[in-house]
């Protein structure tokens, strides 16, 4: 199914195909067929409609170990298709997760969660609750799983304090990363991230927690740059 939809750039130019991986940045045990997000979206969603949803995910549960990049941004977004219960989808999302091994995996999956948008508020705190494990788990993705998948769904009144008191006491030097380089550059990127789109929208008081000394210098020079890069907050004070 994924063979006619690899790109034919990816195929015949060396230089945009090495660009493509590079950006992505696979573990090295990790294939790549060069298929796009918009094909890799069209086709789980056809998978969904043909009820062919679950034996796919089936399938590669099955195949964990040699699932590629793909497959795995197939895999994430049939959850999020599915027509099932919050629970039957939070079972999913237990057996998805440890297979997040790359930040395209990861926000792939979190900004496609579109099922919680309009989810009534009791769903919105059942989904909370199931992040907070994460948060503290030693593994990069899983932390940045977290991160991210607030940011695309918690940033809001209610939550804000709370991801930032969760950001002042994460241990990043216990977070092990999937690189092995050391610092998990992964988590320390999603959480600047997250800071400087909460700089968009909670101004005063994101930039009152940057000052306050609690989180990590170097999170904060991340902060700041990421808050300079983006076109809805380079004129901003960070600080």
């Amino acid at each position: 199914m994924l063979t006619p939809l690899i790109s034919e750039r990816f195929i015949k130019e060396e230089k945009y195909r090495k660009g493509h991986i590079q950006i992505i940045r696979p573990l090295p045990n990790i294939k790549i067929m060069g298929v796009h997000i918009p094909d890799l979206k069209a086709l789980s969603q056809k998978l969904v409609k043909e009820n062919k949803g679950m034996e796919i995910i089936k399938l590669f549960n099955n195949n964990r170990s040699i699932c590629i990049y793909e497959e795995k941004i197939i895999w994430g977004m049939i959850i999020n298709r599915l027509k099932v219960t919050t629970d039957e989808r939070l079972e999913m999302f237990k057996t998805f997760i440890p297979i997040i091994d790359n930040w395209a995996v990861c926000d792939t999956f979190c900004s496609d969660a579109k099922w919680l948008r309009k989810a009534k508020t009791e769903t919105k705190e059942l989904v909370w609750n199931f992040l907070m494990p994460y948060f503290y788990s030693d593994r990069e993705f899983e932390v940045r799983f977290a991160i991210i998948f607030s940011l695309a769904h918690y940033l809001d009144e209610e939550h804000l304090d709370k991801i930032f008191s969760i950001i002042e006491h994460l241990e990043y030097d216990k977070i092990k990363s999937d690189y092995n380089s050391g610092l998990p550059y992964y988590v320390n990127m999603a959480v600047a991230w997250f800071m400087a789109t909460a700089l968009y929208k909670f101004p005063e008081r994101t930039r009152k927690f940057a000052n306050s000394g609690k989180c990590p210098e170097h999170i904060i020079k991340l902060y700041i740059r990421k808050s300079r890069e983006s076109v809805r907050t380079k004129n901003m004070s960070a600080l």
